[in-house]
């Protein structure tokens, strides 16, 4: 395990060599310095840990003055300051410069070791942080997110414009399409992107349990309260809530939300007390949620609240072209983190994938290859390994199992049929609009009367 390094900066060779020869019994390297210029020198020669400086240097050197241009150097390392007693509102003003702590002569040993090991264990902890933000932030680019298809490459436009404001965005899509993932990577290439993201799932808890973690609660609200509890949305402030299946809140909820996002203040569960917070909100559903206020069973204004940005995620089944794309990711991920070398898929396997519904979206095409990789004993992924139990819903007309290879012809049929369908859908049932939209110049009406495919179906 490599040293921590320790700066060490003083006039007085015996207390310079006291201090050396302590830090190095406990493991630490020590670089000595016995005046300011030595010490920047050694700072922009060395990365170092932390730095140990006496306020009052020799010749008439500033302390002060040296740890200032040290933390030009080197930003984040923390200083503990030694000092006479006559100096401390020095010391108290080198606090408020940056510096960690601040020690008194004359000090004990174990007092020193002691401020040394809290300030590197905070160095230790500041670098840890520092680098998962980096990973997260290289994890969720936009780049990184899989997706090469039309529909895709428009979300990811509309991603990256909506990142850079401050607006409420609104992901609408089906279980499993990846709307916490899209979420948390708007929040990390926004402004807010240093603050912290806070999801919820409102719909996986009861109206007053998701009170209390939206809003928290002060001591001795209720008879369990025994302490007070911030809620999520005063430990997002300054970053991102994520509001997942907002659409399954109470409308009494909904009137605290909406206040929320109005006025950006609420009240704790038994408080009186307005709590201020400057947070972004970006909401997800499933639900259609304009037809939830037709219905009455969502709040109007609320809705025009968070429905200023929209993006509609669609389902896996509409993206079918990035299949095996996921796929392969999927397989790469899970043949690595079990440490098994598996070279692909079966042309049926590929197939068959292609072809499924996956009502489950990503988040099924993912377990299925998970399982698939646990249990598998060869190297090339089979229809048998993705589908293991196949039901009577799962046979053609001609009683085979339609996992099994299909004819060329088969397969081109049921492509045609599915894009058919996907393209109306998209254009509502507007057979002009879906020829354009397909460049077709054919007669998109006999292809429609072929597959038993009718425009009303899909306005």
């Amino acid at each position: 395990m490599t040293k921590e390094k320790i700066l060490v900066v003083d006039d007085e060779p015996n207390i310079l060599d006291l201090i050396k020869i302590r830090l190095e019994s406990q493991g630490y390297e020590v670089i000595p310095a016995d005046e300011g210029e030595t010490a920047l020198a050694r700072a922009r020669d060395v990365v170092l840990d932390l730095a140990i400086m006496d306020l009052k240097l020799g010749q008439g050197e500033d302390g002060l003055g040296i740890m200032e241009k040290l933390l030009l150097i080197n930003p984040h390392i923390p200083v503990i300051i030694l000092t006479a007693h006559g100096s401390i509102a020095n010391a108290v003003e080198a606090m408020k410069k940056g510096a960690y702590s601040y020690l008194t002569k004359p000090y004990k040993p174990d007092e020193l070791l002691l401020h040394v090991k809290k300030a590197l264990e905070k160095q230790r902890l500041t670098r840890e942080i520092a680098n998962l933000r980096t990973i997260l932030e290289e994890r969720f680019q936009i780049k990184n997110i899989i997706g090469r298809s039309p529909r895709m490459e428009e979300i990811f436009c509309q991603i990256e414009r909506a990142a850079r404001t401050e607006a409420t965005i609104a992901l609408y899509g089906e279980s499993g399409t990846g709307k916490e993932l899209i979420a948390k990577t708007i929040h990390l290439q926004s402004p807010r992107a240093k603050g912290p993201f806070v999801p919820i799932n409102c719909g996986a808890l009861p109206e007053s349990l998701l009170e209390n973690e939206l809003f928290g609660h002060i001591k001795g609200a209720y008879t369990d309260a025994r302490e007070s509890k911030e809620g999520l949305f005063a430990q997002a402030d300054g970053g991102t809530i994520f509001l997942d299946e907002i659409g399954d809140t109470t409308q009494a909820l909904q009137v605290k939300l909406l206040r929320v996002l109005q006025e950006k203040e609420f009240k704790p569960l038994g408080g009186e007390r307005i709590v201020k917070v400057n947070v972004r909100v970006i909401i997800a559903s499933h639900k259609d949620l304009k037809r939830a206020v037709e219905k009455g069973e969502f709040r109007e204004d609320l809705f025009y609240r968070i429905h200023v940005v929209p993006i509609y995620l669609p389902p896996l089944r509409e993206r079918r072209e990035d299949i095996p794309l996921l796929a392969d990711h999927f397989l790469k991920k899970y043949g690595q983190e079990m440490a098994k070398e598996i070279r692909g898929f079966t042309p049926a396997a590929m197939q068959k994938m292609m072809l499924y519904h996956w009502p489950g979206n990503i988040r099924e095409l993912e377990n299925t290859i998970e399982r698939a990789v646990v249990l598998i004993t060869h190297d090339l992924i089979s229809v048998e390994d993705l589908f293991p139990l196949v039901d009577s819903q799962e046979k053609g007309t001609d009683g085979r199992d339609k996992g099994s290879l299909l004819s060329y012809k088969e397969a081109k049929e049921e492509f045609e049929k599915q894009y058919l369908a996907q393209i109306l859908r998209q254009t509502r049932g507007n057979v002009r609009q879906a020829a354009k939209l397909a460049n077709y110049r054919g007669d998109l009406y006999r292809l429609m009367k072929k597959y038993a495919l009718k425009a009303h179906d899909f306005k």
